[in-house]
């Protein structure tokens, strides 16, 4: 498959109009038009449906587009490593981390790594667990740091960290004010969850931590990043359980109250792919998140007292 064409069809799907796609390619709109008659032909599908006035991608077409991103990207990251070693630099490394790890260390981790070897450029790309796991497998990434309760299979990993989960509660609640909370107080509100597409592990343990509390939460929204629970929780759209270091994001309007008994863990995963080469960039990284890890684990919990519960409900 040409890449030329590859690209031609990529921003031709983005733009679904043939005049402004050409433009961006620098092209007349006959060359355009004749190359993605040509790759229609090489794969033996229709990728797009053609009106006057209108162009639309097929299934066929989606299904390229996905694919086509992922080739044309990784393309380009080969272009710049093999550009960077024949610089002279020693290579280039590709991390994976969702939003909350900026709370967790990583800013620290990269800064640690960069000092012990700045000829090593470091690609970070923010993505949720799911798509972590899938780069680490399709080589699309080096490292990863993903929640869950184990290392996925044909991964390598160790527990970067573990915290426990807090009520995040809008702060005109009626336990916003208390130092500690029982989760049977959040029965009659309405929960905002990280996705269960997204987390299904997430996702299943907090609701199986309510029902083990006496309630079934009642789930109004259901997002993509933890940082939007929290944002949902701050302008009075629920309440939700999130991991205790989300309180260093400072979002006005949020309140982060630990739970009395719950026993839920919020598990992070430094994790990278099984059996590869040996890399000794790779391993100076790992260590640099084993040194961070350990930092992690030294840091002061919640205080517990003061307990808001269906009897003590007053701030």
């Amino acid at each position: 498959m040409d890449l030329r064409k590859l690209r031609y069809f990529s921003v031709l799907a983005e733009e679904k109009h043939f005049g402004r796609a050409a433009q961006r390619l620098s092209l007349s709109q006959p060359p355009l038009s004749l190359a993605i008659r040509q790759l229609e032909e090489e794969i033996g599908a229709r990728l797009f449906e053609r009106t006057s006035r209108n162009v639309s991608l097929t299934a066929a077409g989606v299904a390229l587009q996905r694919e086509a991103e992922v080739l044309l990207r990784r393309t380009g990251e080969t272009r710049l490593l093999v550009k960077a070693i024949a610089d002279g630099k020693e290579g280039r490394l590709r991390l994976g981390f969702g939003s909350s790890m900026l709370y967790r260390g990583f800013p620290k981790i990269l800064d640690a790594f960069q000092a012990a070897s700045p000829d090593i450029e470091l690609s970070v790309q923010e993505l949720n667990s799911t798509e972590q796991i899938e780069a680490l497998q399709r080589d699309e990434i080096d490292l990863g740091f993903i929640h869950g309760r184990d290392v996925p299979s044909r991964l390598e990993g160790f527990r970067y960290h573990a915290e426990p989960f807090v009520a995040c509660v809008p702060r005109d609640h009626p336990c916003a004010g208390a130092r500690t909370l029982r989760l049977s107080r959040l029965k009659d509100d309405e929960f905002v969850l990280f996705s269960r597409n997204v987390s299904p592990d997430y996702y299943e343990s907090i609701i199986a931590t309510c029902l083990s509390a006496g309630f079934s939460p009642r789930v109004r929204h259901q997002v993509r990043h933890w940082l939007s629970v929290v944002s949902f929780v701050a302008n009075g759209l629920g309440v939700a359980l999130v991991p205790s270091t989300l309180k260093a994001s400072n979002m006005a309007g949020a309140v982060f109250v630990p739970l009395r008994e719950a026993k839920i863990l919020s598990e992070t995963w430094c994790v990278w792919k099984a059996g590869g080469p040996q890399r000794p960039a790779l391993d100076m990284l790992i260590q640099a998140a084993r040194k961070q890890s350990q930092a992690m684990s030294q840091r002061p919990r919640f205080n517990t007292s003061s307990v808001c519960s269906p009897s003590n409900g007053s701030r």
